[in-house]
């Protein structure tokens, strides 16, 4: 009788399952297992091993949730346990729940020096041990009671996400804990199979080759004896052997298998636990590397690295000596795996700098590479950012993600806002946490877009987001996969080693203009909205800090305060993770990140003091005002202190029901519902609310994602629209020539809520504040702008310039996009002008058309600004905010105006007693710009002082307006001839200066073009 394919498979499991996994263990010895339990927060090794101990069996109920207890292992290899075949481990099992890795219960060892050894997971549960026979042992495990917040996947609101909510009840039972000899050859026989059938299941039904690896599977069960496995398991082997060796054909894929685990800095843990995941993660890296000397692993992330470096320094110094090899490679260029969309300009250039700096500075190494597989989608402005730090490829896997639209490349080229181009790859095995099974080997040749112009990819390997990485299950797969008719052919490779031969085989490779736009977890732009404040605030406080203190530095001779500043960017930095910044962790680690960001605003505050008061001035009531940002405001030049000085009044009426507020420039109707019906521009008479439309409506959705609360943002939200129109009162609150406001109040579910509508004596701006007391639960609120501007594109600012969407729905691409980012302002406009809609920390907008009943079209622009979802934060986003928007009629200039104005609002800064070294007694100016750029398009977005400690003035400035444009940049003080550098600093063949002389640099820019300047200082303070 013929034995179908079907029916050898199903005899395979068996054979696997109860002759092969049985047999890998050859005998198993007790050991003496005792145990310390944490009373709070982890200690380190040398704490916890002075502690005394106590037996516990296994079974013992242990750990509550973020508990940590540590185990004393200790045992003596039996005598008899000689030099025949077998590997002699330690199996620890603190109390696994299936087999999920980084998820739930975690342990690190280390030996009685407190080296550690390795990471226990459940599918990497054990130690090598290597003490001879008849020799004791004795080993401390770590064991962290992290929580499974994921469940099954099920995403259910959890009280487990903050330590003070989650209960006391212990999580886990202690498992098995044994000393094994263990047989390498059974163990590579299950490898051999789980090789064999993955590729069979991979081929086509009735091909030679499919036919001939069940056959041989088929001879290899019947090779191996039931009561004899050790002793047949060679013949077991032999059988498989053949089809094993058959070479994969030349034109079979290639895959570069590099080593990696993507390790998220927080997510379902806080940071505090990600510390002790890398060192369970690199533990186990560098113990597989010691077996195994193929292994290549890709590391991301500065800033683990620099945890491991403080926390566990015997390990960072093994590291080192891998890295100093070649096989643990740095990769990424950034401090952290960040959000692209959310950080603001010179926050992403600071991502590169700190993290090509501490590469550079700790292991000498020059990173090439932009590494962020999971990031939710990747600004049109990285491309720029990335080649001027020195990176020339990126590599993402999140735009496999995509819920509408299959992204049309593995390998292309992206270009960015300003033409500049990297080459990208997204791997075409849909995943940055691979196995390297034949499956996924499969689906990288059959998916790989660039076929027959190029047959590379890359492929990461080993367990990822809660860390891990690879294994010998993976190495072992991948060996057998080198070449292997049937299969692409596999090698262990570095990243740039790939990025070479992908790069040099696509001579003409596809090109993909504009932002990486992931159609999924859109939500993200809103969830945890304190957050997203701190960081916005965090990045204007440390503007202005830099530029205040290089000012004090450059005119009196201050000390720079280098060090405080930098640190305080790291810490902006590190909650700019991907996880964190856009809202997606748990609520414990939000409570550290409000935290975080105070301290940052102490530490900038304490700086700009200490500029100031260096300086010759001191915060107290006067018209002097400090203007941190690029433009000029009241009188106030930009980067200056000096007298600020308002032009014009107000008024207010009563216009039948309405009040209408004017100041010469603009005038306004509000509603005595509270809502804006008519704005004028008074210089043209351009009305830009449609008749009959209302501005500055709060809607109130139904927010209940098809699957993850935080994370998304699905449309059928639209569906479920709510207009809070019930008012409570509404009044005029001030009334002055030189400002009225009308505060309106309105209560709605368990929230309530009061908006300002402001108008100011010389400013063409209406500015509105909401202030939300928000209770909400699964719903989202939305500030609506309607425009009568017919556009099919509005302009969003994203860093160093702004992107144009389309605002219709013509192609499945516009479609998709229903929700995007913009930082401060979103503008749409005719070919004359239009209304720029700025707020000071909101990023995501919907702008659409909407049909006149007469006819035509006119635009609706949209804040998002709160969202209530209850995974993995329950109590996201629940209490008080505020939101400050300014309407600006006009053109895009004045958008980007207003934007730095909300952003950088004038500081006081009155004259101390005495005369001031900086102040000018002629001029109105007290504290003159330390550069200043003639152009109103090229905008000098940092001022600085150089890294290297030299006391040179560093310069950032970018064309702000999508046209070339040339400026003359000078500085205000003795300077040498400036240079052009990249963002670390270092002088490059100039792409903008076209003419230097002392102080100055005439620049031709081409659109968006960002360049950083460098000016060294001549004869010291000036």
């Amino acid at each position: 009788m013929r034995t179908t394919h079907q029916s050898i498979e199903i005899r395979v499991d068996r054979f696997v399952r109860e002759r092969l996994v049985p047999a890998v263990e050859i005998e198993h010895n007790p050991v003496l297992v005792e145990v310390w339990e944490a009373p709070g927060e982890p200690v380190p090794f040398a704490e916890a091993r002075t502690q005394s101990y106590a037996p516990i069996a296994r079974g013992r109920r242990w750990g509550r949730p973020w508990g940590t207890i540590w185990l004393r292992v200790r045992g003596t290899v039996p005598p008899s346990w000689g030099p025949s075949e077998g590997a002699i481990e330690l199996i620890i099992d603190p109390g696994f729940i299936g087999d999920s890795a980084g998820f739930q219960v975690e342990a690190l060892v280390y030996d009685p020096s407190g080296r550690t050894i390795k990471g226990i997971e459940p599918r990497n549960d054990y130690v090598r041990v290597h003490a001879q026979a008849g020799e004791s042992f004795e080993f401390y495990v770590e064991a962290a009671a992290n929580p499974n917040i994921i469940g099954e996947e099920t995403f259910a609101p959890t009280t487990l996400g903050r330590l003070e909510s989650a209960s006391n009840e212990p999580l886990y039972r202690l498992g098995r804990i044994e000393l094994v000899r263990r047989s390498v050859q059974v163990w590579e026989l299950i490898q051999d199979v789980e090789t064999v059938r993955g590729l069979a299941h991979e081929l086509p039904s009735d091909s030679a080759r499919r036919a001939q690896l069940y056959a041989a599977l088929d001879d290899a069960v019947d090779a191996v004896e039931p009561d004899a496995v050790h002793d047949t398991v060679a013949a077991g082997r032999e059988a498989l052997r053949g089809v094993l060796a058959a070479p994969a054909a030349q034109s079979a894929h290639r895959v570069f298998a590099v080593g990696h685990a993507h390790l998220d800095s927080a997510w379902l843990w806080p940071t505090r636990e990600t510390v002790r995941k890398c060192a369970r993660t690199f533990s186990n890296v560098l113990d597989l590397m010691d077996a195994d000397p193929a292994l290549i692993f890709a590391c991301s992330s500065a800033q683990q690295f620099v945890w491991v470096q403080d926390h566990y320094p015997e390990l960072f110094e093994r590291i080192r000596a891998r890295v100093a090899d070649g096989r643990f490679v740095p990769v990424g260029s950034m401090w952290v795996e960040s959000d692209t969309n959310l950080p603001g300009a010179e926050a992403l250039v600071r991502q590169f700098v700190e993290g090509k700096r501490f590469f550079l500075e700790e292991f000498g190494i020059e990173t090439t590479e932009v590494w962020l597989p999971d990031s939710f989608g990747y600004t049109a402005a990285l491309p720029q950012i990335a080649r001027a730090a020195g990176a020339h490829s990126f590599l993402t896997q999140k735009l496999s993600w995509n819920e509408v639209n299959a992204f049309p490349h593995h390998s292309f080229q992206w270009e960015g806002i300003d033409g500049t181009r990297i080459f990208a790859h997204m791997p075409p095995v849909d995943t940055y946490n691979s196995m390297l099974t034949q499956s996924e080997l499969a689906h990288t040749a059959s998916t790989f877009t660039e076929k027959g112009r190029a047959d590379v990819s890359l492929v990461p390997f080993g367990f990822g987001d809660g860390g891990g990485g690879p294994t010998r299950e993976m190495m072992a797969a991948a060996r057998r996969a080198a070449s292997l008719e049937g299969s692409p052919v596999v090698r262990f490779a570095s990243p740039s080693e790939f990025f070479a031969e992908a790069e040099a085989q696509l001579e003409h490779p596809p090109v993909w203009v504009g932002e990486l736009y992931l159609e999924s977890h859109r939500g993200v732009y809103a969830s945890q909205a304190r957050t997203k404040r701190g960081n916005r605030t965090s990045e204007a406080l440390l503007h202005e800090a830099e530029l205040w203190a290089a000012t004090a530095a450059v005119r009196i001779g201050a000390p720079y305060p280098a060090a405080l500043l930098r640190s305080a960017w790291r810490t902006v930095l590190l909650n700019q993770f991907h996880d964190i910044l856009p809202g997606s962790s748990i609520g414990w680690v939000y409570d550290q990140t409000e935290e975080e960001y105070r301290q940052v605003a102490a530490t900038a505050e304490e700086i700009i003091g200490t500029a100031f008061a260096a300086l010759g001035q001191a915060a107290a009531a006067s018209d002097l005002r400090a203007n941190s940002g690029p433009f000029q405001v009241d009188g106030v030049p930009a980067h200056a202190i000096a007298v600020a000085r308002t032009v014009g009044d107000v008024t207010v009426e009563s216009v039948g029901d309405d009040y209408v507020l004017a100041n010469g420039l603009i005038r306004a109707r509000i509603d005595r519902a509270g809502h804006l019906r008519s704005l004028v521009d008074l210089a043209s008479g351009r009305e830009l609310i449609p008749a009959g439309e209302r501005g500055g409506v709060l809607q109130l959705f139904t927010d209940v994602p098809r699957r993850f609360d935080a994370w998304d943002v699905d449309v059928e939200y639209r569906r479920s629209q709510v207009d809070l129109d019930e008012l409570e009162r509404i009044e005029v609150v001030t009334l002055s020539p030189e400002l009225v406001t009308i505060e309106v109040e309105r209560t709605f579910g368990r929230s309530r809520v009061v908006q300002t509508l402001s108008l100011g004596a010389g400013r063409a701006a209406l500015d509105l504040q909401t202030t939300v007391n928000w209770h909400e639960r699964q719903k989202m609120l939305k500030l609506s702008f309607p425009v009568d501007v017919h556009t099919s594109s509005a302009k969003s600012e994203i860093q160093f310039g702004h992107i144009e969407r389309a605002t219709h729905t013509n192609t499945s691409w516009d479609e998709a996009r229903f929700e995007t980012v913009a930082h401060r302002w979103v503008h749409v406009a005719d070919r004359r002008s239009g209304l720029g809609v700025v707020n000071d920390a909101v990023y995501g907008h919907d702008v659409t058309r909407q049909a006149r009943a007469g006819g035509g079209t006119f635009s609706v622009v949209r804040q998002t600004l709160l969202k209530a979802p209850l995974f993995p934060d329950p109590e996201a986003d629940q209490g008080e905010h505020v939101f400050r928007t300014t309407l600006v009629p006009g053109t895009l200039d004045d958008a980007i105006r207003e934007g730095y104005r909300l952003q950088y609002p004038l500081r006081p800064a009155a004259a101390s007693p005495g005369a001031s070294p900086a102040a000018s007694a002629a001029s109105a100016v007290a504290v003159e710009p330390l550069v200043t750029s003639d152009s109103a398009g090229v905008v000098v977005e940092t001022v600085k002082l150089a890294d290297d400690g030299s006391g040179d003035v560093v310069v950032r400035l970018y064309e702000s307006l999508g046209e070339q444009a040339h400026a003359r940049v000078r500085a205000n003080f003795t300077a040498a001839e400036p240079i052009e550098t990249d963002l670390l600093e270092r002088a490059v063949t100039p792409s903008a200066v076209v003419e230097t002389v002392a102080g100055a640099a005439l620049l031709s820019l081409r659109p968006f073009q960002l360049v950083t300047l460098r000016f060294g200082r001549l004869g010291g303070a000036s």
